[in-house]
């Protein structure tokens, strides 16, 4: 009997090569630099929101506990463990958690890195926050892949699912203009067919008692370098759902 997975075997071994570079700002993964604070901020926001926190002080998340699923060298993971939160990294490349667990101990933060995915159920205890960033696009089974982040997350937790839109713009912009004419992504980062629309997403989320709290885009501003949140999905996108 074959173990059902949610693991693209493919898109691990691509992210793999890469791994030394995530903690270079202008490297590969410069994009995802240039993106992180918005993430942040709308994390921190959503968070104080639905859980009632103060959002004066150092550690304002202290009271989460919050897992990062796909969380490649740590970008999210890093900032939550300074705010306070009590965080937890997942990733299928084993080469990604190596790299999280050193850059972590270089600035004294403890965060628990594992080489896992959800639905192989090693991570035994429930969480109030799930990040599921930029990496529903490259996994199989998303159903599977939602079911098992699901089950993770505590009644009333709230799960954060950012990826792109399927649509004619996200081919033109984050494929052939991200990948093939600016550069800012190596060639073959994405598959437009791997995209999902936003109410696909909020489709399953209805079969899996996930109930949608708000919806935002993403759109660059190529002038500031900086993103920032918008009525327009069509491209980059980002659902928030409570588990009921």
């Amino acid at each position: 009997m074959t173990l059902m997975t949610t693991i693209n075997e493919r898109e691990i071994q691509k992210f793999s090569k890469l791994a030394d570079e995530w903690w270079d700002a202008n490297g590969k993964f410069k994009p995802l630099h240039v993106f992180n604070p918005i993430r942040i901020k709308y994390i921190i926001d959503k968070c104080s929101s639905h859980f009632n926190l103060e959002k004066k002080g150092k550690e304002p998340l202290s009271t989460l506990k919050v897992l990062d699923i796909g969380c490649g060298g740590g970008l999210v993971c890093e900032p939550l463990s300074r705010l306070g939160a009590s965080v937890t990294g997942i990733d299928a490349s084993s080469k990604n958690i190596e790299v999280a667990k050193i850059h972590a101990k270089k600035n004294n933060l403890e965060i628990n890195y594992y080489n896992t995915s959800p639905e192989k159920k090693e991570i035994k205890e429930k969480f109030d926050v799930i990040l599921n960033l930029e990496i529903i696009e490259h996994v199989e089974n998303v159903d599977l892949f939602l079911r098992s982040s699901s089950e993770l997350l505590k009644k009333n937790g709230i799960m954060f699912v950012a990826t792109i839109n399927r649509t004619f713009e996200s081919y033109i912009k984050a494929i052939v203009g991200a990948e093939y004419i600016l550069r800012w992504l190596p060639i073959g980062t994405h598959d437009w067919q791997k995209f999902l629309k936003p109410e696909e997403i909020e489709r399953k989320f209805n079969q899996l008692n996930l109930d949608k709290l708000d919806l935002n885009g993403l759109k660059f501003n190529i002038l500031s370098n900086t993103w920032s949140l918008s009525s327009d999905c069509s491209v980059n996108y980002i659902i928030l759902a409570k588990k009921i």
